[in-house]
Protein backbone atom coordinates (compact mmCIF):
# COMPACT_ATOMS: atom_id res chain seq x y z
CA UNK A 1 0.00 0.00 0.00
CA UNK A 2 2.98 2.33 0.21
CA UNK A 3 3.04 2.80 -3.59
CA UNK A 4 -0.54 4.10 -3.65
CA UNK A 5 -2.56 6.64 -1.70
CA UNK A 6 -6.07 6.31 -0.25
CA UNK A 7 -8.41 9.33 -0.53
CA UNK A 8 -12.07 9.19 0.59
CA UNK A 9 -11.93 5.47 0.65
CA UNK A 10 -10.85 5.21 -2.99
CA UNK A 11 -7.64 3.51 -3.94
CA UNK A 12 -5.69 5.85 -6.29
CA UNK A 13 -3.01 4.67 -8.71
CA UNK A 14 0.57 5.71 -7.97
CA UNK A 15 1.63 9.10 -9.33
CA UNK A 16 4.08 8.71 -12.19
CA UNK A 17 6.68 11.28 -13.32
CA UNK A 18 7.08 12.57 -16.88
CA UNK A 19 8.14 10.05 -19.46
CA UNK A 20 11.85 10.05 -20.24
CA UNK A 21 12.43 10.02 -24.01
CA UNK A 22 14.69 7.38 -25.39
CA UNK A 23 17.81 8.87 -27.00
CA UNK A 24 19.11 7.07 -30.05
CA UNK A 25 22.61 7.87 -31.33
CA UNK A 26 22.62 9.85 -34.58
CA UNK A 27 24.06 8.08 -37.59
CA UNK A 28 27.30 9.54 -38.92
CA UNK A 29 26.73 12.23 -41.58
CA UNK A 30 26.89 11.01 -45.12
CA UNK A 31 29.69 12.29 -47.31
CA UNK A 32 28.76 15.46 -49.17
CA UNK A 33 29.03 15.68 -52.94
CA UNK A 34 32.34 17.27 -54.00
CA UNK A 35 30.67 20.44 -55.27
CA UNK A 36 28.81 20.91 -51.98
CA UNK A 37 31.87 20.09 -49.88
CA UNK A 38 33.87 22.72 -51.77
CA UNK A 39 31.20 25.31 -50.99
CA UNK A 40 31.28 24.67 -47.26
CA UNK A 41 33.37 27.26 -45.45
CA UNK A 42 34.39 27.18 -41.81
CA UNK A 43 34.96 30.57 -40.25
CA UNK A 44 38.30 29.53 -38.76
CA UNK A 45 39.73 28.68 -42.19
CA UNK A 46 40.62 30.78 -45.18
CA UNK A 47 37.82 30.59 -47.68
CA UNK A 48 38.34 28.82 -50.98
CA UNK A 49 36.20 30.74 -53.45
CA UNK A 50 34.57 28.84 -56.27
CA UNK A 51 35.79 31.47 -58.69
CA UNK A 52 38.68 32.17 -60.99
CA UNK A 53 41.86 32.99 -59.04
CA UNK A 54 45.15 34.33 -60.38
CA UNK A 55 48.39 34.11 -58.35
CA UNK A 56 49.50 37.52 -57.12
CA UNK A 57 53.13 36.88 -57.99
CA UNK A 58 54.01 37.32 -54.29
CA UNK A 59 54.15 33.93 -52.49
CA UNK A 60 53.92 35.53 -49.05
CA UNK A 61 50.77 37.41 -50.09
CA UNK A 62 49.23 34.32 -51.69
CA UNK A 63 49.47 32.55 -48.33
CA UNK A 64 47.23 35.21 -46.75
CA UNK A 65 44.52 35.31 -49.43
CA UNK A 66 41.57 32.95 -49.86
CA UNK A 67 42.22 30.74 -52.87
CA UNK A 68 45.90 31.80 -52.79
CA UNK A 69 45.59 34.64 -55.29
CA UNK A 70 43.65 37.61 -56.63
CA UNK A 71 40.01 36.54 -56.92
CA UNK A 72 37.74 37.00 -59.90
CA UNK A 73 33.98 37.58 -59.78
CA UNK A 74 34.36 40.09 -56.95
CA UNK A 75 35.90 43.40 -55.98
CA UNK A 76 39.32 43.83 -54.40
CA UNK A 77 39.85 47.14 -52.61
CA UNK A 78 43.40 48.44 -52.15
CA UNK A 79 43.67 51.38 -49.77
CA UNK A 80 46.71 53.61 -49.44
CA UNK A 81 47.70 57.02 -48.12
CA UNK A 82 48.99 58.35 -51.46
CA UNK A 83 47.84 57.09 -54.88
CA UNK A 84 50.11 56.16 -57.77
CA UNK A 85 53.05 55.29 -55.52
CA UNK A 86 52.89 51.57 -54.81
CA UNK A 87 49.78 50.05 -56.41
CA UNK A 88 51.40 49.44 -59.81
CA UNK A 89 54.21 47.49 -58.16
CA UNK A 90 51.73 45.41 -56.16
CA UNK A 91 49.46 44.37 -59.04
CA UNK A 92 52.19 44.36 -61.71
CA UNK A 93 52.90 40.61 -61.57
CA UNK A 94 49.27 39.64 -62.14
CA UNK A 95 49.00 42.09 -65.05
CA UNK A 96 51.84 40.22 -66.70
CA UNK A 97 49.80 37.00 -66.60
CA UNK A 98 46.71 38.78 -67.93
CA UNK A 99 48.64 40.13 -70.92
CA UNK A 100 50.28 36.73 -71.46
CA UNK A 101 46.76 35.33 -71.88
CA UNK A 102 46.15 37.89 -74.69
CA UNK A 103 43.68 39.89 -72.61
CA UNK A 104 43.29 43.61 -72.12
CA UNK A 105 44.05 45.61 -68.97
CA UNK A 106 41.55 48.46 -68.46
CA UNK A 107 42.73 51.44 -66.41
CA UNK A 108 40.10 53.96 -65.29
CA UNK A 109 40.93 57.40 -63.90
CA UNK A 110 44.55 57.01 -62.75
CA UNK A 111 45.80 60.15 -60.94
CA UNK A 112 48.92 60.20 -63.11
CA UNK A 113 49.53 59.23 -66.70
CA UNK A 114 50.57 55.56 -66.95
CA UNK A 115 54.26 55.37 -67.81
CA UNK A 116 54.51 52.87 -70.66
CA UNK A 117 58.30 52.31 -70.44
CA UNK A 118 57.83 51.42 -66.79
CA UNK A 119 54.80 49.21 -67.49
CA UNK A 120 56.84 47.22 -69.98
CA UNK A 121 58.92 46.02 -67.05
CA UNK A 122 55.84 44.21 -65.73
CA UNK A 123 54.87 42.91 -69.15
CA UNK A 124 52.15 45.42 -70.10
CA UNK A 125 52.48 47.00 -73.55
CA UNK A 126 50.44 49.61 -75.36
CA UNK A 127 48.55 46.98 -77.38
CA UNK A 128 47.04 45.48 -74.22
CA UNK A 129 46.46 48.65 -72.21
CA UNK A 130 43.13 50.50 -72.36
CA UNK A 131 43.44 53.84 -70.56
CA UNK A 132 40.19 55.71 -69.85
CA UNK A 133 40.75 59.12 -68.27
CA UNK A 134 37.34 59.73 -66.70
CA UNK A 135 37.38 62.91 -64.64
CA UNK A 136 34.32 63.05 -62.40
CA UNK A 137 33.26 60.35 -59.90
CA UNK A 138 30.05 59.69 -61.82
CA UNK A 139 31.97 59.21 -65.07
CA UNK A 140 34.36 56.76 -63.44
CA UNK A 141 31.53 54.74 -61.92
CA UNK A 142 29.70 54.60 -65.24
CA UNK A 143 32.83 53.44 -67.08
CA UNK A 144 33.58 50.72 -64.53
CA UNK A 145 29.98 49.50 -64.72
CA UNK A 146 30.17 49.20 -68.51
CA UNK A 147 33.48 47.33 -68.32
CA UNK A 148 32.07 44.86 -65.82
CA UNK A 149 28.90 44.34 -67.84
CA UNK A 150 30.82 43.67 -71.04
CA UNK A 151 33.43 41.42 -69.36
CA UNK A 152 35.74 42.31 -72.24
CA UNK A 153 38.91 42.84 -70.19
CA UNK A 154 41.13 40.47 -68.30
CA UNK A 155 41.60 42.95 -65.44
CA UNK A 156 40.06 46.26 -64.39
CA UNK A 157 41.93 48.90 -62.38
CA UNK A 158 39.94 51.91 -61.20
CA UNK A 159 40.68 54.82 -58.86
CA UNK A 160 37.47 55.68 -56.97
CA UNK A 161 38.32 57.94 -54.04
CA UNK A 162 34.77 59.20 -53.52
CA UNK A 163 32.61 56.10 -54.03
CA UNK A 164 29.72 55.58 -51.62
CA UNK A 165 28.84 52.16 -50.09
CA UNK A 166 25.72 51.77 -52.22
CA UNK A 167 27.73 52.49 -55.37
CA UNK A 168 30.34 49.92 -54.39
CA UNK A 169 27.56 47.44 -53.70
CA UNK A 170 26.30 47.84 -57.25
CA UNK A 171 29.81 47.28 -58.60
CA UNK A 172 30.16 44.17 -56.45
CA UNK A 173 26.99 42.74 -57.97
CA UNK A 174 28.24 43.47 -61.49
CA UNK A 175 31.69 42.08 -60.70
CA UNK A 176 30.17 38.65 -60.11
CA UNK A 177 29.92 38.32 -63.88
CA UNK A 178 33.53 39.37 -64.49
CA UNK A 179 36.04 36.52 -64.44
CA UNK A 180 39.21 38.56 -64.04
CA UNK A 181 40.31 40.58 -61.01
CA UNK A 182 38.75 43.98 -60.37
CA UNK A 183 40.93 46.38 -58.35
CA UNK A 184 39.52 49.53 -56.78
CA UNK A 185 42.15 51.94 -55.44
CA UNK A 186 40.83 54.14 -52.65
CA UNK A 187 42.24 56.42 -49.92
CA UNK A 188 43.47 55.00 -46.64
CA UNK A 189 40.71 56.75 -44.70
CA UNK A 190 38.11 54.54 -46.41
CA UNK A 191 39.14 51.65 -44.16
CA UNK A 192 36.69 52.99 -41.56
CA UNK A 193 33.79 52.93 -44.03
CA UNK A 194 31.54 49.98 -44.76
CA UNK A 195 32.34 48.18 -47.99
CA UNK A 196 30.81 45.16 -49.79
CA UNK A 197 34.19 44.18 -51.25
CA UNK A 198 35.04 40.67 -49.97
CA UNK A 199 38.77 41.48 -50.03
CA UNK A 200 40.29 44.72 -48.70
CA UNK A 201 44.00 45.45 -48.35
CA UNK A 202 45.89 48.32 -46.76
CA UNK A 203 49.01 49.12 -48.79
CA UNK A 204 52.07 51.05 -47.67
CA UNK A 205 55.78 51.04 -48.37
CA UNK A 206 58.92 51.09 -46.26
CA UNK A 207 62.64 51.34 -46.59
CA UNK A 208 64.72 49.07 -48.79
CA UNK A 209 62.07 49.11 -51.56
CA UNK A 210 59.66 47.05 -49.50
CA UNK A 211 55.89 47.00 -50.01
CA UNK A 212 53.87 46.50 -46.83
CA UNK A 213 50.44 44.89 -47.00
CA UNK A 214 47.88 44.35 -44.25
CA UNK A 215 44.71 42.37 -45.03
CA UNK A 216 41.82 44.37 -43.59
CA UNK A 217 39.07 42.05 -44.75
CA UNK A 218 39.02 38.56 -46.17
CA UNK A 219 36.92 35.44 -46.05
CA UNK A 220 38.52 33.80 -43.06
CA UNK A 221 40.15 34.63 -39.73
CA UNK A 222 41.38 38.12 -38.99
CA UNK A 223 44.80 38.89 -40.40
CA UNK A 224 47.44 40.09 -37.96
CA UNK A 225 50.48 42.23 -38.73
CA UNK A 226 51.99 43.24 -42.05
CA UNK A 227 53.31 41.29 -45.02
CA UNK A 228 56.56 42.65 -46.41
CA UNK A 229 57.18 42.22 -50.13
CA UNK A 230 60.63 43.13 -51.48
CA UNK A 231 60.01 45.19 -54.62
CA UNK A 232 62.50 47.26 -56.58
CA UNK A 233 60.82 49.19 -59.44
CA UNK A 234 61.74 47.70 -62.78
CA UNK A 235 63.22 50.94 -64.06
CA UNK A 236 65.70 51.03 -61.17
CA UNK A 237 66.60 47.36 -60.89
CA UNK A 238 69.43 47.60 -63.41
CA UNK A 239 71.04 50.79 -62.04
CA UNK A 240 70.85 50.37 -58.26
CA UNK A 241 74.06 49.26 -56.60
CA UNK A 242 73.87 46.63 -53.82
CA UNK A 243 74.25 49.38 -51.23
CA UNK A 244 71.42 51.45 -52.71
CA UNK A 245 69.13 48.48 -52.48
CA UNK A 246 69.38 48.82 -48.69
CA UNK A 247 68.84 52.53 -47.93
CA UNK A 248 68.20 51.73 -44.26
CA UNK A 249 71.86 50.90 -43.80
CA UNK A 250 72.86 54.22 -45.31
CA UNK A 251 70.48 56.14 -43.07
CA UNK A 252 71.96 54.46 -40.02
CA UNK A 253 75.28 56.20 -40.74
CA UNK A 254 76.19 59.84 -40.45
CA UNK A 255 73.80 61.99 -42.54
CA UNK A 256 76.52 64.15 -44.07
CA UNK A 257 76.81 65.45 -47.60
CA UNK A 258 80.19 63.81 -47.94
CA UNK A 259 78.91 60.35 -47.03
CA UNK A 260 75.92 60.74 -49.37
CA UNK A 261 78.18 61.73 -52.25
CA UNK A 262 80.50 58.83 -51.48
CA UNK A 263 77.59 56.40 -51.76
CA UNK A 264 75.42 58.01 -54.43
CA UNK A 265 78.14 59.76 -56.37
CA UNK A 266 78.22 63.45 -57.08
CA UNK A 267 75.09 65.04 -58.61
CA UNK A 268 76.88 65.20 -61.97
CA UNK A 269 77.71 61.49 -62.01
CA UNK A 270 74.60 59.99 -60.43
CA UNK A 271 72.44 57.83 -62.81
CA UNK A 272 69.24 59.42 -64.00
CA UNK A 273 66.02 58.12 -62.48
CA UNK A 274 63.47 56.92 -65.07
CA UNK A 275 60.53 59.29 -65.46
CA UNK A 276 57.95 56.73 -64.38
CA UNK A 277 59.76 56.09 -61.13
CA UNK A 278 60.34 59.78 -60.45
CA UNK A 279 56.65 60.56 -60.81
CA UNK A 280 55.46 57.47 -59.00
CA UNK A 281 53.60 56.17 -62.06
CA UNK A 282 55.30 52.79 -61.90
Amino acid sequence: MHAASVRQGVLSPPVEGPAVPTVHPSPPPAALPPAVEAAVWRGSDLGTPLTHVLPTGWPALDEALPGRGWPGHQLTEILQAQPSVAEWRLVGPVLRSVVAAKQQVAVVGPPKTPHLPGLRHVGVDADHLVWIQAETPSERLWVVEQLLKSAACGAVLAWLPQARPEQLRRLQVLAQGHEGPVFLFRPQGAQHEASPAPLRLLLSYGLDWVLQVHVLKRRGPQHEGWIELPSVPGGLASILTPRLRRPSRLMAGRPTKESADDVLGSPETRPAVPAGVATGAV
